[in-house]
């Protein structure tokens, strides 16, 4: 690629597209005051979120920290952009530790200059844009699932989403154009960084920059199950969760607009390595499943756990599944753990909606008050309905990973949560590129199908509550998934980074060796 044209693993893009990429980017150069000859400088600091529960260490843009440990650290490189990207890099984060790596922690909007400047502007709108989507059945129809997916739209929009934040739509490589002409600016950050050290990036404009910075060793642990051009970094491993997400990404399935044959992404460039999943999770799914096998068997109430993403969207199905499941709370049925995140407001939303029955929610506003709910009922019993709200990102994403442990059914959008171990129900996705995460753990067995509607997802927690026979399917599949490696794309991310290697042998063994 040089600086006028873009290509693709040998795959180029109309001039007029190239030219729109260009301004794109002088948009940002020009709205922010980008210096090109900026230098950074980053250390190394504890992380006071999950330090001890992930080892984790952050990176600032200071010297006043520790220096960076070549031989032994692995940058874990996301953003704030909704949860799932977080997610992605805790998995990460938890496999390397494992491993017996020292996991650094970057977070581009964390890191003062450009990189926070345009990830947060962008991230602003795409949160913005999230919640419209959920509250206009048209915006969602004709606008967010286009640009999600890459299928048409009305005409006249495509102008419009051409002159917004929303962009290009997704799937095709002038979307990418886009992206890393973007993703150049963070270019000068990634030089404060030794060339070679291994990093695990959990969002293409964390993977774009590194690239555009020099690094050499970097793993892209690629997110959802709907191939799309933009997700691509050329310079990159990328590590791919399905076999149906490799093939499309393989073949760049539908990236050009007339749905032309394209150049294939190298066979070098790409691995398929199962989901990305906390070592902490695929360590205890036998046991976790017996659990909850065990207190099906014994007449417990069933407990589920309401997530909410990170835009904080999807108000009213919270507030339906609440009513709903009210009534078999008040007759020991069921148990209901509700995760608002980091999401203030849509606490201060609820109490009103709940007016005076709020008095009887059990709330849970620090780490350390739910994870000693969460180990208390490890061994012991819970009842009624919980609500937890954390002041920061890093407890409000854990803590749905902590309390999945300690749950038997997970409600959730088919997001990175889909390829979780645990019984899940799907609610309505938040864009069309989440759809395929949902038929991914339906076809596995561990979840159900996406519950398009309210009446439906209220349905699925009926089926659950009242019977066993879908229990024991999701349970008997997580543990059989296990086995054959399923749950393994953290630690073989890891792998792929550091040049180590990682297995996991039919008998359930693991096989690792450190460069």
């Amino acid at each position: 690629m040089d600086r006028q044209h873009f290509s693709l693993y040998g795959n180029g893009i109309t001039a007029s597209q190239d030219r729109k990429a260009l301004k794109w980017q002088h948009m940002f150069v020009e709205k922010f005051h980008f210096d090109p000859n900026e230098t950074y400088e980053l250390s190394v600091h504890p992380n006071a979120q999950l330090g001890d529960a992930l080892g984790l260490r952050e990176l600032r843009r200071d010297t006043t920290g520790e220096a960076i440990d070549r031989e032994n650290g692995v940058v874990i490189s996301t953003i704030r952009m909704g949860f799932g990207h977080y997610r992605i890099a805790m998995a990460g984060a938890s496999a390397a530790r494992s491993m017996g790596y020292t996991p650094y922690w970057l977070d581009l909007l964390a890191i003062p200059g450009i990189t926070q400047d345009a990830i947060g502007w962008w991230n602003t709108n795409y949160s913005k844009y999230s919640r419209i989507s959920q509250r206009s059945r048209f915006f969602d129809k004709y606008v967010w699932e286009s640009v999600t997916s890459g299928d048409r739209t009305l005409p006249g929009l495509n102008w419009w989403l051409n002159n917004t934040a929303i962009g290009w739509p997704w799937r095709f490589l002038k979307a990418n154009a886009r992206d890393y002409r973007k993703s150049e600016l963070f270019a000068n950050l990634h030089h404060a960084l030794p060339s070679d050290m291994p990093i695990l990036t959990a969002h293409m404009w964390n993977c774009m920059g590194a690239v555009a910075g020099g690094m050499t060793n970097v793993v892209d642990m690629m997110f959802d199950n709907w191939p799309m051009a933009f997700q691509l970094t050329e310079g990159a491993t990328h590590a791919v969760q399905s076999p149906s997400g490799y093939y499309g990404f393989r073949i760049m399935n539908q990236f050009d607009e007339k749905d032309r044959i394209l150049k294939p992404t190298p066979a070098d460039a790409i691995e398929y390595v199962g989901h990305h999943v906390d070592h902490e999770l695929v360590e205890n799914v036998e046991v976790d499943c017996a659990a909850r096998i065990d207190r099906m068997e014994k007449g417990e109430p069933r407990r589920f756990l309401l997530t909410m993403g990170g835009a904080g969207a999807q108000r009213e199905l919270f507030k339906a599944i609440i009513d709903h499941c009210r009534p078999m709370i008040d007759r020991g049925e069921l148990t209901l753990f509700v995760n608002l995140g980091d999401h203030a407001d849509n606490w201060e939303w609820l109490k009103g909606e709940l007016g005076s029955d709020v008095s009887s929610v059990q709330t849970h506003f620090s780490w350390e008050d739910a994870r000693g709910f969460a180990d208390t009922i490890r061994d012991g019993k819970a009842s009624g309905l919980h609500v937890f709200l954390f002041d920061n990102t890093f407890h409000g994403v854990y803590a749905t990973n902590y309390l999945m442990r300690v749950s038997d059914v997970l409600i959730t959008k088919p997001s990175e949560l889909a390829f979780y171990p645990v019984p899940k129900i799907f609610n309505a996705r938040v864009g069309a590129h989440e759809a395929w995460g949902a038929i991914r753990s339906a076809e596995l067995g561990d979840g159900t199908i996406e519950t398009r509607t309210i009446p439906r997802t209220l349905q699925a927690i009926d089926l659950i509550t009242q019977g066993t026979d879908l229990m024991q399917l999701f349970c008997d599949s997580i543990v059989k998934n296990k086995r054959i490696g399923l749950y393994d794309g953290a630690y073989k991310s890891v792998a792929l980074a550091t040049g180590s290697t990682w297995e996991r042998r039919p008998d359930g063994t693991v096989v690792t060796s450190r460069r």
